[in-house]
């Protein structure tokens, strides 16, 4: 009865034995009661309702503000994707122009299209690895510069590879010039409790999207949007309420304050115990001569590239896969680990020992070829425009000179190739087919 369902391949797949590096944060490791699943319950009486939250929920929201310093944290049980779609909306209602990182996961490209917000796109900009870099202060103060009537800027940070962006700079930036700060911090819910707090609202931010699920104990689809300015708290419900599901999981809910709890409780400890280890095993790679990303990145992510250590392409899965370990993302060149204290003593010695079985031949820096940004595509009509017109699937190379009516990505990461109204050139063609991507939702001809 239970041959080719998805539950099937789950178990055939849990069968493997692989050490995970990947989300969620809980590792499947057993931290949740033994009878969550059976508390499936709905909005009773007794158990409050998550958008009109006046008891337990309203409580729990209390207790989340207070464990990351907040002005109000807001529940999700829509994902990090509810967060970020209340944060644009919120934002939206102060004016339509917003700086947006061009490293935007495509849930903040689809709500900019939705809500009718014209991205002023500013590009990260590549550090001396192999990696895509974060988005500079300077590169915000041009953008200001350039423009006017700008309500906010939008960012992602840390990135996908850990790079963590100047936050405190750039939130600077943006209040002298009226605006606010929103950030995506989808992978760095955890920042805000070790040794050094990292987390954006602790450095200025006014908003943060925060993906608990990614890097804590929290079952998948648990989510918080961190408020730290107090004049955005009163709406912050409506701006969730008119993109989130009025049937929310309580067991999503009731992981979030499990979490919450077991941070209260030790749990801090054991994020600032795993800093330690995970440096030793970045020392390992950096012994094998294997490149990391540099500047200010989140301690607890591992991305190392193994290009010059041979392994590149398809053999980057089938390399840790040989030692049992089971990466978040391998890009071809560069391979993306999040550890958490849910991995086991078991998982730590087998990345420890893939990693230690790198070995990059050294070479000057003058042999080194940073990774480049490739241009931004011309935009031919507003993302709304695209994203609501009539649109059609073409295989990429027939689309050449047509207007995107989508935003193709791969996920992980998520990263959009073409924004919606960009116009597909050679370099989206050549970018959709290197990642595997075979056609595209254009917009109709008229």
């Amino acid at each position: 009865m239970l041959e080719d369902t998805l539950y099937q391949r789950l178990r055939e797949h849990q069968a493997l034995d692989h050490s995970s590096f990947h989300t969620p944060g809980h590792k499947c490791a057993g931290f949740f009661p033994d009878d969550l699943l059976s508390l499936d319950l709905t909005e009773l009486p007794d158990t409050d309702s998550l958008f009109e939250s006046s008891g337990i929920i309203h409580e729990a929201e209390k207790k989340l503000a207070s464990l990351f310093n907040t002005e109000a944290s807001m529940i999700s049980a829509g994902g990090c994707t509810l967060a970020i779609q209340a944060m644009l909306r919120i934002a939206s209602s102060r004016g339509r122009r917003i700086i947006i990182g061009r490293n935007a996961h495509r849930s903040a490209v689809n709500a900019c299209a939705l809500l009718g917000i014209e991205p002023i796109w500013v590009m990260p900009e590549p550090n001396d690895g192999h990696f895509t870099g974060v988005v500079s202060p300077d590169a915000v103060e041009r953008a200001f510069a350039a423009g006017s009537g700008i309500s906010a800027c939008y960012l992602t940070s840390p990135d996908y590879y850990g790079e963590l962006s100047d936050i405190r700079a750039i939130a600077d930036i943006c209040h002298k010039n009226g605006a606010l700060l929103l950030v995506d911090n989808a992978h760095g819910s955890h920042l805000a409790f070790l040794d050094n707090n990292l987390h954006p609202t602790a450095l200025g931010a006014d908003m943060s999207a925060c993906s608990l699920h990614k890097t804590l104990p929290v079952l998948t689809g648990g989510a918080v949007l961190n408020v730290a300015d107090p004049a955005l708290v009163p709406e912050c419900k409506q701006a969730m309420a008119l993109f989130g599901s009025t049937s929310p999981s309580y067991p999503i809910m009731a992981s979030i304050d499990l979490c919450r709890a077991y941070l209260e409780n030790g749990g801090i400890d054991d994020y600032r115990y795993l800093e330690k280890r995970v440096m030793q095993i970045k020392a390992l790679a950096k012994a094998g001569g294997l490149t990391m990303p540099s500047g200010i990145c989140d301690p607890l992510r591992l991305c190392i590239n193994t290009s010059r250590a041979g392994i590149i392409g398809n053999r980057q899965t089938e390399y840790f896969h040989g030692f049992k370990v089971e990466p978040e993302f391998c890009d071809g060149e560069n391979a993306v680990f999040i550890i958490t204290p849910f991995n086991t003593e078991r998982d730590i010695q087998r990345l420890e020992s893939a990693v230690s079985s790198l070995h990059a031949p050294s070479y000057s820096a003058d042999e080194h070829i940073p990774c480049s940004v490739p241009a931004v595509p011309k935009r031919m009509i507003s993302p709304r425009e695209a994203l609501l017109a009539c649109s059609e699937l073409l295989p990429a190379e027939l689309a050449l000179g047509r207007i995107s009516a989508d935003s193709p990505c791969i996920c992980p990461p998520g990263i959009p190739i073409v924004m919606p109204g960009e116009l597909v050139d050679d370099n989206v063609i050549a970018a959709l087919k290197s990642a595997g991507i075979a056609d595209i939702s254009v917009v109709k001809n008229q």
